[in-house]
């Protein structure tokens, strides 16, 4: 099997809610989708996505992506997609850096592996986990008391783990997360994700304002050097998201004691071949994890979705169900959320058929 033809499409997903805000003041009202398609000699396409949550959160953005893969496409002409290593030094060796615009590539190329095996991505990962697994519910920062009435309400719907976002002032946050916190029973898991949001000084005033409280900080601090001082100081579980990319930071982060929790998020490692990797050395360090990325619709829920099934329940903290958070919906079979968890698809490959009325024209050909 070889790859003969690349095309990329652009979609906007508009968010439910209207907008989502976390830290420093910082929000999208529409996500702004990268969709790619490999096509193959074997009449087999496979399906990729990458949307980064805007061009402030990250070093990466939309626009980056979609140029990023239109350097790429033709290094991938030719190769079999089924060896996905293969595929990636391929990538490696024509784009140094720049992870986020080649996991839409990596993504299809593990769809159609998964395709041509006649597998679903769950059994190429490890094997399926239970009948369903765990999702949380991110909620975007406003007013204490408006963040408490999205939580009672996503909790109604089924969710028991809920992602505040904080990292403003840090008064305001001790507020936030006093007023879920009151809402909370036996089971919920409550999360405050500053998203690098606070100074030192501000986040150990937030980590004592909570400390009768059982909530998990999340990257408190910008760098990981601010965030293992935080964690020294408190005896609050903790998550790292921003500041582990690689392997060797993750050890780094494992010898330090500087995490409970780390997240997996698929596009800012470089794709499902990276991501994956990493899964597998929490597996062996017993790091427990949150499986998601950046953000996306129904083919990156998909994708989430498989690597969380395939991962050991005890060690799996959370996922997420970015597709119920947007109004588009980019591809039929994809996993939807019920009563707060969800099942990945076992249909091959990624187990979805996009929408091409929604995708549209490609905006790239190779």
């Amino acid at each position: 099997m070889k790859i003969t033809r690349v095309l990329m499409y652009q979609v906007d997903l508009p968010l439910k809610e209207g907008r989502y805000s976390w830290s420093g003041g910082k929000s999208v009202d529409v996500f702004d989708s990268t969709i790619v398609a490999l096509e193959t000699d074997a009449g087999i396409t496979g399906y990729g996505e990458v949307c980064p949550l805007g061009p402030v959160y990250l070093p990466s953005y939309a626009a980056g992506a979609r140029a990023g893969i239109g350097e790429l496409a033709p290094h991938v002409l030719g190769l079999d997609p089924r060896q996905t290593s293969v595929v990636y030094q391929a990538m490696d060796r024509a784009l140094k850096g720049h992870p986020y615009a080649k996991s839409a590539i990596d993504m299809a190329c593990w769809d159609l592996l998964g395709k041509a095996s006649g597998q679903p991505l769950c059994n190429l990962f490890g094997g399926r986990f239970g009948d369903d697994h765990v999702l949380y519910r991110a909620i975007s920062q406003e007013a204490p008391e408006k963040m408490a009435a999205k939580v009672a309400g996503y909790r109604e719907e089924g969710y028991r783990r809920f992602q505040l976002k904080v990292g403003g002032d840090p008064e305001v946050d001790v507020e936030r997360i006093h007023a879920v916190a009151d809402l909370m029973q036996r089971g919920d898991v409550l999360v405050a994700d500053a998203n690098t949001g606070w100074l030192m000084k501000d986040a150990m005033r937030v980590v004592r304002g909570v400390k009768d409280l059982d909530v998990f900080i999340e990257q408190p601090c910008e760098t990981y050097e601010e965030c293992l001082s935080i964690r020294r100081k408190t005896d609050h579980p903790f998550v790292l998201d921003e500041s582990i990319y690689n392997i060797p930071e993750l050890i780094r982060a494992v010898n330090d004691q500087a995490m409970d929790v780390i997240n997996i998020k698929i596009s800012k490692l470089g794709g499902l071949t990276k991501a994956r990797e990493i899964r597998d050395v929490c597996l062996a360090m017993g790091i427990a994890m949150t499986i998601e990325d950046t953000w996306g619709g129904d083919i990156i829920t998909a994708a989430i979705s498989h690597l969380a099934h395939s991962t050991p329940t005890e060690l799996l903290f959370t996922s997420t169900d970015f597709n119920s958070y947007v109004t588009v919906s980019t591809a039929e079979g994809a996993p939807q959320r019920v009563n707060g968890r969800m099942a990945a698809s076992t249909e091959p490959g990624l187990g979805i058929t996009p929408r091409m009325n929604v995708l549209g024209d490609p905006v790239l050909e190779v």
